[in-house]
């Protein structure tokens, strides 16, 4: 029973960390003038591949193409990787595909998936104008 315990504490303890980053990125792009808008990364880790695209334009979205090929990475449940993204994706107003090319190791998994997302959203918040970057010279609040 202890483990169902640790298990929710872990799930609202990830959860809640992903919803304060998401809020805070929110907060730290503003009105998104002058930014990218979109970044994309590619990142290896020993055998693992990840890919993560990102737009940021205030509509929420995550796609989540990753298998885990075990449940636990060291004490993490590595389902809990997916609730992460899915509270910075809500909390920040970002739409965000994860995908996995390949990888056998959990560990190697999450590290690939972890660094993509932060090279993506560094190319994405990047200021490379004064403009907002939409056709409709606004993004969504």
């Amino acid at each position: 029973m202890e483990r169902d315990n640790d298990s929710a504490f872990s799930h609202h303890t990830v959860e809640d960390i992903g919803i304060c980053l998401g809020q805070a990125i929110k907060k730290a792009i503003g009105d998104k003038k002058g930014i990218n808008r979109y970044g994309s990364s590619r990142i290896p880790t020993d055998e693992s591949l990840a890919l993560v695209d990102l737009s940021v334009s205030n509509r929420s979205f995550l796609v989540f193409n990753v298998e885990m090929p075990s449940t636990l990475a060291g004490e993490f449940e590595t389902e809990l990787t997916e609730e992460f993204f899915l509270a910075v994706a809500h909390n920040s107003g970002i739409t965000m595909h994860i995908n996995l090319e390949y990888g056998r190791n959990t560990h190697h998994i999450n590290e690939a998936i972890f660094v993509a997302f932060g090279d993506a959203l560094k190319k994405a918040i990047r200021i490379t104008g004064d403009v907002i970057s939409s056709t409709k010279g606004t993004l969504s609040l």
